[in-house]
């Protein structure tokens, strides 16, 4: 890290930097999404093609981006408008990092909804509102919930304000210490619930669906939806990495570092996976459950279960804390772009960008409510046409096409921008040798900018 960039912190060690990182990787598509589309694609036969995409897509990229993020040692527009050479053109490369600043901002205005949503209902588990007499309920309990702007507003107002809190301290005051107590904690929480789980009727119907391939039930898009999560599971293409890397000391090994991120955040999701399909087996019900999984499905489940009320208190926990960390990284993103370029103080900066996401937020909050009428976009994505609300329009747009777009920016901005020779003296101390380095980037160059391309196509409806 140059030495005009040092007051934008470091991490204390790699340890602080892997827990970081997967505090950030490991977030509501680990708890949520991962069971969810392995319950609609089939169960084991999909894990194993997950498996596969995150080893030659995933990892890669994650490499890419923290190798970027710690050879430039600048937030993320400034890493795509410094290191690529005038001839393989220069600072119009920043364009790629723009879209990632704008993209993380507007990610984070809906996802602290959501993120609200998951403190509201660790409320409600402890005031015993998912006790045995709630089981037929749960389903108007949220339509409720989300149509009240006053409880929405709140948790949301809640959520953004745990985030900026952390921020707003550092590196390593704020960040790398939130990090270090939540995802210890969200590990304790993961396996005291997976232990629960394993001891139910459905605990070995839940292992033989997720762990014995049966290829027969795989889906034709299957391999899609396996590489796009492979890629967004490891909050690629939002910048996080590229900034979360160039904090990241000349010391530590960015092999190692992706490496254990990549096994701690699959880990917590398949024990994820066979926790609530434990559960969900356990009460007859089909695996592939929908959207409404988390806040409506397990609830209902959790009011019929013996001493329901605790599991419910110890879920909502986990889906807090889950959904926090990842929230504190998607806002550093945007602060660390402002203290780079402007020189404020990391307090006023945070404290400024998260009032205006905070209101911006405010959209999302009224979309399910107050401005519930209005429709910006409708998807024709085959079958019925859907009317997407605020909330949902900036969740395509954002989920669907910015982060794409912004991976494959990662992916030809490694492969083809930046000079070979100072990518490998970045990298040539490091596990992966010379080998492994030619491979690495050969699938960065030449199969990640594919693949990546199919999954924006698959994402919108191409196929």
């Amino acid at each position: 890290m140059s030495s005009q960039d040092k007051h934008r912190g470091s991490w204390t060690g790699s340890t602080g930097f892997i827990l970081a990182a997967v505090g950030s990787a490991v977030g509501l598509g680990n708890i949520w999404k991962f069971p969810y589309i392995t319950g609609v694609n089939g169960g084991g036969a999909f894990v194993l093609l997950y498996l596969l995409c995150l080893a030659i897509v995933g990892l890669p990229l994650l490499i890419a981006e923290m190798t970027l993020g710690r050879l430039s040692g600048k937030a993320s527009f400034g890493t795509y408008t410094t290191l690529a050479p005038p001839e393989r053109g220069g600072r119009s490369w920043g364009g790629f990092g723009a879209l990632i600043i704008i993209s993380s901002f507007f990610l984070m205005s809906f996802y602290s909804v959501v993120g609200g949503w998951t403190i509201a209902y660790f409320v409600k588990a402890i005031s015993g509102e998912f006790g045995p007499q709630a089981s037929s309920d749960v389903p108007a309990i949220f339509d409720n919930f989300i149509a009240d702007p006053v409880q929405g507003t709140l948790f949301h107002v809640l959520f953004m304000g745990a985030c900026i809190a952390f921020v707003m301290r550092g590196v390593s005051r704020g960040i790398e210490r939130a990090s270090k107590i939540m995802m210890p904690l969200l590990a304790l929480l993961l396996l005291i619930l997976l232990a629960h789980s394993l001891t139910m009727p459905g605990a070995g119907e839940a292992l033989r669906f997720m762990f014995y391939p049966d290829f027969s039930q795989l889906k034709p898009t299957a391999i899609l939806e396996a590489m796009g999560h492979s890629f967004f599971t490891l909050s690629l293409g939002m910048g996080v990495m590229i900034v979360y890397g160039s904090y990241l000391s000349k010391k530590s090994s960015i092999f190692f570092s992706a490496a254990a991120v990549g096994l701690a955040d699959t880990a917590i999701a398949l024990a994820a996976g066979v926790t609530i399909f434990g559960i969900v087996f356990s009460a007859g019900l089909a695996p592939g459950s929908g959207p409404g999984l988390i806040f409506v499905t397990l609830p209902s489940l959790f009011a019929g279960l013996p001493f329901g009320s605790i599991w419910a208190v110890l879920f909502f926990l986990l889906l807090a804390v889950a959904a926090l960390t990842s929230g504190i990284s998607i806002l550093e993103v945007s602060v660390s772009f402002v203290v780079e370029h402007l020189k404020i103080s990391r307090q006023k900066v945070t404290l400024a960008i998260g009032a205006f996401i905070t209101a911006l937020g405010l959209l999302s909050v009224f979309s399910f409510n107050i401005l519930s009428d209005i429709t910006l976009f409708t998807l024709h994505n085959g079958g019925d046409p859907k009317p997407l609300n605020i909330f949902d329009t900036m969740d395509y747009l954002i989920s669907n096409w910015a982060l794409t777009i912004g991976g494959l920016g990662a992916a030809l901005f490694t492969g083809w921008a930046v000079p070979r020779e100072q990518i490998w003296n970045e990298l040539k101390g490091d596990a992966l040798g010379k080998t492994g380095f030619t491979i690495w980037l050969s699938i960065t160059r030449f199969i990640a900018p594919v693949a990546v391309v199919f999954v924006l196509l698959h994402s919108v409806g191409v196929f």
